[in-house]
């Protein structure tokens, strides 16, 4: 991947206009910032999700502030990071956002991320060309490719036995947020072993053994050490546990523990 960010943030600069990738999940986004370097992170952005890179300004932009799955963009020197999602607000040029919502909904049927996923691969969509889709128990919001978008909307007629229509929308309009709960507890370090004992009640050894059994995932990354410091906004999940973001520690206690906080997606 790093050839082709290259590639496109050298055609940005060179003809001062927008350049981007297709859907990044979240390892190559870490990629990414590992190859950008500490110094191409905006220190100010706390999301990560914009900087400089080899001269160019970039934004990582997934259609919502906390979307998972993005799309690197490399900004022309007319564009700054709130100019260019201003546009994207008003006449997106990267990613468009779908509205399906069933056409009878007392016949339709409760569909699942999965689901929604499956249909939009059987139009011949691969998947980086599809971010995240957030759906409640009737409606769903699909963030796609723009040049995907009319495919989507005039061919997605049905998802398993329920009929559906599809319109184009500003991402504003999509409501629709996973759920958290977030939580505090005492930690004896940043480390990763420490963090999963506290956040799943488990001694270290069994959170050792998750990571041994590669089972532990941070940053979409497989981890393979339970011994190094996360970083605050980190993500981490767990096959059979679920998923968190790592907020960072807070006050020390009198045994020199620390209070670590974290969010848990519900």
């Amino acid at each position: 991947m790093t050839k082709r960010v290259k590639e496109l943030s050298q055609k940005a600069y060179q003809g001062n206009f927008l350049t981007h990738t297709q859907f990044l999940a979240a390892s190559e986004q870490s990629e990414f910032l590992e190859s950008a370097g500490k110094n191409a992170v905006d220190p100010q952005d706390e999301s990560k999700s914009s900087g400089v890179f080899q001269g160019v300004p970039w934004v990582l932009y997934g259609g919502t502030e906390d979307a998972e799955r993005r799309v690197l963009c490399f900004l022309p020197d007319y564009l700054d990071r709130a100019t260019f999602l201003l546009q994207e607000e008003a006449e997106p040029e990267v990613v468009a956002c779908i509205k399906v919502s069933p056409l009878n909904r007392r016949f339709a049927e409760e569909l699942t991320h999965r689901d929604y996923l499956g249909a939009l691969m059987n139009l011949g969509i691969e998947r980086n060309r599809i971010g995240d889709i957030l759906t409640d128990s009737e409606t769903a919001f699909l963030f796609v490719m723009q040049d995907n978008a009319d495919l989507i909307r005039s061919e997605l007629i049905r998802i398993r036995h329920t009929s559906v229509k599809c319109q184009r929308v500003p991402a504003s309009v999509c409501t629709i947020r996973p759920e958290f709960e977030e939580i505090e507890g005492s930690v004896s370090s940043e480390r990763l072993d420490a963090v999963l004992a506290m956040v799943y009640h488990l001694s270290r050894g069994k959170a050792q053994e998750l990571v041994d059994e590669e089972l532990v995932f941070v940053d979409g990354r497989t981890a393979y050490s339970g011994g190094y410091d996360l970083k605050p906004g980190s993500r981490v999940s767990v096959r059979g546990h679920g998923k968190f973001q790592y907020l960072g520690i807070g006050a020390q206690t009198k045994k020199g523990r620390f209070y670590a906080k974290v969010k848990i997606w519900k």
